[in-house]
């Protein structure tokens, strides 16, 4: 690995830090004792690094975004630095990119895709954490998620955030008035929306403006009715798209979508919206699918309450399929081998940081010095469970992919999705135009 010119002239400077760096990751790690949820609050100010200024940029808007400048406020109050946070949205390869470009990349961003932070590694964009960091993430995460955050045998990422993503959420009270339960598979599943449907409302709202929730989608019904392996062969673009077990995903999938139970106007719906669709004030749908982060949005809108009228199940079985859940997450990584940088990366990797964020909700934390009693409800505690003690987990197959397909708006397996959620009854069409966009991206 070379060093870029965005880290030479930083690099003089780390070694007079080192120590520095050390005291704060010993302050840092201490935050898996149970502390009440208060995010360290009790650890003395700092100022290690006063005069510092850091940048962190991430996907996070809205509720996470406030939850996670909180975490980024109390490295200030324990260090002294000042940090700044930009909001990248759903462009996260495309604005690191223009960042690099311009001369002026982040001090550290934290990524959805595990495969940018490889491909930034691989072409010497991002750095190896240091030792310290290395201690804190051997203490603390499990080694599947070591093993993630790991390029040519060196870590480079800190996984801050997980999302189980095979969660399917629902309005209680809806289910209640239509007399809909939670189901047992996926044909239970479509008998429920029915009887949604047939009360009122929309059986499942979708939110598919932009690709990404619809990516979720296959890759759930991919999983269950594929199996783990063919998954991972999927992946690593192993076998194409064009294969008969994609078009089986793909054909469950627009039997749902072409169907009288979904809200009308998805494409034109965003994420945040199908959730108040089904949880707002003015509900017009009994479900929505996405991850365990539904609950963040569920508490930002204010209207109903995780774990009263705001449930969820597990993603339905297909086919007798075992347990089974797509997993995704955010990972930090650092442009510069600064001493500051490097201590907000242990801090990163400290339960404290995420005892920050935790007791809001909308977070489910990989670390496992992590105090679960500090999650909101039993809901939280739930997802976090069934993430952890999954028979089959699987990464998010498009946070694996090349960005240029998995990563990128209006283009790729992204693109692709919405096309099909547009026209679900093209099946065939699909697979090969995800496997053109596959090729492109896997083989150029």
């Amino acid at each position: 690995m070379h060093t870029t010119r965005f880290a030479r002239s930083r690099i003089t400077r780390a070694t007079t830090g080192l120590a520095a760096a050390a005291l704060l990751l010993t302050a840092c790690a201490g935050g898996g004792s149970g502390d009440g949820g208060d995010g360290g609050s009790d650890a003395p100010a700092g100022d290690e690094f006063a005069g510092e200024s850091l940048t962190v940029a991430a996907a996070w808007s809205g509720a996470e975004q406030k939850n996670f400048e909180s975490v980024l406020d109390e490295f200030e109050r324990q260090t002294g630095a000042s940090v700044s946070y930009t909001s990248f949205g759903d462009n996260g390869p495309t604005y690191i990119s223009g960042q690099l470009e311009g001369g002026s990349p982040p001090n550290v961003a934290v990524l959805g895709q595990p495969a940018l932070m490889e491909s930034l590694a691989q072409d010497g964009d991002i750095m190896p954490v240091d030792e310290d960091v290395q201690q804190a993430v051997s203490d603390n995460y499990s080694q599947d998620w070591v093993d993630l955050g790991t390029v040519d045998d060196q870590l480079y990422g800190v996984w801050f955030k997980a999302a189980n993503k095979s969660t399917v959420w629902y309005n209680a009270d809806i289910y209640d008035e239509a007399g809909a339960e939670a189901p047992e598979d996926w044909d239970g599943f479509m008998e429920q929306l029915e009887l949604i449907t047939d009360s009122g409302y929309a059986g499942i709202s979708v939110g598919a403006d932009v690709g990404w929730p619809l990516t979720d989608w296959f890759e759930n019904v991919y999983l269950r009715t594929a199996g783990a392996e063919k998954y991972d062969q999927l992946t690593n673009h192993e076998i194409p798209w064009t294969d008969d077990s994609v078009k089986e995903a793909l054909t469950v999938l627009g039997e749902l979508w072409g169907s009288d139970l979904v809200q009308p106007g998805g494409d034109q719906r965003d994420f945040p919206t199908s959730v108040t669709e089904v949880f707002g004030t003015d509900p017009q749908a009994g479900t929505v699918f996405e991850g365990d982060f539904v609950a963040g949005n569920i508490t930002a809108d204010g209207t109903s309450t995780v774990g009263e009228n705001a449930l969820f199940y597990d993603f339905p079985a297909i086919n007798d399929s075992a347990p089974a859940v797509v997993g995704g997450g955010d990972v930090a990584v650092q442009f510069d081998e600064d001493p500051a940088t490097s201590a907000l990366m242990a801090y990163l990797a400290s339960p404290e940081a995420a005892e920050v964020w935790v007791p809001n909700g909308g977070l489910t934390s990989p670390n496992t010095g992590v105090d679960t009693s500090l999650y909101p409800d039993d809901i939280s505690r739930q997802i976090a469970e069934a993430l952890t003690g999954a028979e089959t987990l699987r990464f998010d197959l498009s946070d694996l992919a090349p960005s240029e397909f998995g990563g990128t708006p209006g283009q790729g397996f992204w693109q692709e999705m919405i096309s099909f959620y547009q026209n679900p009854d093209d099946v065939d069409g699909a697979a090969q135009r995800l496997e053109d966009a596959a090729a492109a991206a896997y083989d150029g």
